[in-house]
């Protein structure tokens, strides 16, 4: 499935109440920032956004799962974004307050993993 545009519209009307919201294409998908820090994406019309360890168990309580993708060799996860459940895509306000824990988030300094 390809991300649409009548689905980033969407989430864009619903994200519209952040500071400084802004969206550009990213990869096969859109990502999306506030303040200039990027929070959410969306690929094939899944929002996901931003988690650390301390939100992470939540979005898991919430039956979500992090994004991942398939290379010829692997799957890979990315355990740093994870997907709205999509009943909360319609609930504007609560989908607003994971927005602003995610844009939280995206501002801290991550760790870096040595390879």
């Amino acid at each position: 499935m390809k991300t649409t545009p009548d689905f980033v519209e969407f989430v864009r009307d619903q994200l519209d109440a952040l500071h400084g919201l802004r969206s550009a294409r990213l990869f096969g998908g859109v990502g999306f920032k506030a303040d200039g820090v990027q929070f959410a994406i969306v690929i094939d019309n899944v929002l996901y956004f931003a988690v650390d360890d301390t939100t992470r168990p939540a979005y898991e309580a919430m039956g979500s799962h992090c994004f991942a993708y398939s290379t010829r060799v692997r799957r890979v996860e990315v355990r740093r974004y994870y997907a709205l459940p999509a009943d909360l895509l319609e609930d504007r306000e609560r989908l607003l307050a994971l927005a602003r824990e995610s844009v939280a988030i995206a501002f801290k300094p991550r760790k870096r993993s040595r390879p």
